[in-house]
């Protein structure tokens, strides 16, 4: 699907996504026209899905990250559907990532600190439909944080 051309261009578009298209193509060592309509191709197939800002919500006083691992009670037919329908509705769940396996889902979510995650892990994640099992991992350092792809 993609050419020698194709992967070049993604790996210095991955590396800089705000480059000017201009620049992108004499890096890539191709003409700003044909580095474009690649470009297009790459957005218009969906190997391109977006450019996104990346916050630091530490930043922004944001001290707290958990993932929560959640058990669903299976026997309720829309349980799965129920509970993320709910979880999205809370604003400091950032990820819900399903499972196969024991684990059905897994939450991250920020607070302030830890007064504000024990208010929001009693007031909204414990009220969430559903839940037969719940685990709390408390986030400690981030070891490697990898959002390009060996192309």
């Amino acid at each position: 699907m993609l050419d020698d051309t194709d992967r070049r261009v993604l790996r210095l578009f991955q590396a800089d996504p705000s480059i000017s298209t201009a620049e992108l193509a004499e890096r890539a060592g191709i003409s700003a026209g044909a580095c474009w309509r690649r470009l297009e191709k790459l957005r218009s197939t969906g190997v391109i899905k977006g450019v996104e800002a990346v916050i630091d919500w530490r930043a922004l006083g944001y001290e707290v990250e958990v993932s929560l691992r959640v058990v669903l009670d299976k026997t309720v037919p829309r349980a799965f559907e129920d509970f993320s329908a709910a979880a999205r509705e809370v604003p400091e769940v950032l990820e819900i990532q399903s499972f196969l396996g024991r684990v059905d889902l897994r939450l991250s979510l920020i607070a302030r600190d830890m007064p504000h995650y024990q208010q929001l892990y009693r007031d909204r994640i414990l009220t969430l439909p559903h839940i037969v099992d719940i685990e709390a991992l408390m986030h400690v350092a981030r070891i490697q944080s990898q959002g390009t792809l060996p192309i």
